[in-house]
C-alpha cells in the first residue's frame, strides 16, 4: 500500500503521464530508525528535476510531511517518492493545467550482506549503452529502460553490478550506482553531462574528497583506463559504498583510498544521524 496524493491506495489513473510516458521523477531514500537519511539532499534533487521537466512542485510541504509520517515507525527500510506530471489526455502535449501526482511507498531494506562493503563485489561490463541526452542527464527521471535492459544481461548471483558505457564509449556508472576509481591515490569519476544520474552518495563523496584534500578529477574515461585502476568502487544512497574486486575476471584490491572514503562516509552519516 502507498500514499497517493496523501490518501492510502494502490492504484493510479491509467491516464497518468507517469504511467503513459514515464513523465516524472523518483527518489529512493534510506529509512534509519524513522529518519529519512539525507532527506534534504533528496528533496533538493527532486525539486531540481521538477524544475528541469517543468513539473510545478514549488510547494513540497505536503510531500515532506507525508514522507516523514510514512517513515516515522519504520526501524529499517526504504522510502520511494514518485512525482509525475499528473493525468492528461492522449498525446505528448502537456495538459494546460498540470496537477502533479505524488506517490510515497515504503519497502523493506534490501538484505545485502555486510561483507559487500568490507570485502567488495564482482561486476561486469554491460553491452547496453546509455544514450546521450543532456536535457535529462543528472536527474532521476522515470525512464529507466536502459538500466532494465542492462540488468537483464546476467542472471549469475555472483555478479552484483553491471557497468554502463555511453554511446561514445565512456564509462559512466553502474546500473544502479555511481562509479569511482583510484589511480596513484587520485580519485576519478565520470562527468554527468550527457547521460547518467547525479547520485546523492556521489555528491557526498565529492564533498568529502574536497574537504579531505584528496585529488579529484571529474572527466570522461574509457573502459581501458578503468581496468588499469588501482581501486574501483560504486555507491548509492541505499548500499553506501561497495568496492569492486573483480570486473569480467580481472581482480582489483580493496585499497587504502577506498577504505579511507568508507570511513569518512560512516563518520559523516553518524554525525548526520546524531544531529537529527
Amino acid at each position: 500500500m502507498s500514499l497517493i496524493n496523501g490518501a492510502m491506495g494502490s492504484t493510479i489513473d491509467v491516464s497518468d503521464r507517469g504511467f503513459q510516458y514515464g513523465d516524472g521523477l523518483f527518489e529512493t531514500i534510506e529509512i534509519n530508525k524513522g529518519r529519512l537519511v539525507f532527506f534534504d539532499r533528496h528533496i533538493r534533487r527532486l525539486k531540481e528535476g521538477c524544475r528541469r521537466l517543468q513539473i510545478p512542485l514549488e510547494d513540497t510541504e505536503n510531500l515532506v510531511a507525508e514522507a516523514e509520517s510514512a517513515a516515522k515507525d519504520v526501524v529499517r527500510g526504504v522510502l520511494k517518492i514518485i512525482v509525475t506530471r499528473g493525468t492528461g489526455g492522449r498525446g505528448y502535449r502537456q495538459p494546460d493545467r498540470i496537477e502533479p501526482t505524488r506517490v510515497i511507498s515504503v519497502y523493506p531494506f534490501p538484505d545485502y550482506p555486510d561483507n559487500y562493503t568490507r570485502n567488495g563485489i564482482t561486476a561486469r561490463v554491460c553491452s547496453t549503452r546509455l544514450g546521450l541526452n543532456p536535457a535529462l542527464a543528472g536527474i532521476k527521471h522515470l525512464n529507466r529502460l536502459e538500466q532494465i535492459l542492462a540488468r537483464a544481461e546476467w542472471n549469475d548471483a555472483n555478479i552484483h553490478e553491471g557497468l554502463m558505457l555511453d554511446a561514445d564509449g565512456n564509462v559512466i556508472e553502474g546500473t544502479m550506482t555511481n562509479l569511482f576509481y583510484v589511480i596513484n591515490r587520485q580519485l576519478h569519476t565520470s562527468e554527468i553531462i550527457s547521460s547518467g544520474v547525479a547520485g546523492i552518495m556521489r555528491e557526498i563523496i565529492l564533498e568529502l574528497a574536497e574537504s579531505n584534500a584528496l585529488v579529484l578529477s571529474k572527466r570522461y574515461f574509457s573502459i581501458g583506463e578503468l581496468l588499469n585502476a588501482d581501486e574501483i568502487f560504486v555507491c548509492n544512497s541505499i548500499i553506501g559504498l561497495w568496492p569492486i574486486t573483480q570486473i569480467d575476471g580481472k581482480p582489483f584490491a580493496v585499497g587504502p583510498v577506498t577504505r579511507e572514503i568508507t570511513d569518512w562516509l560512516e563518520q559523516y552519516k553518524k554525525k548526520w544521524l546524531q544531529a537529527c
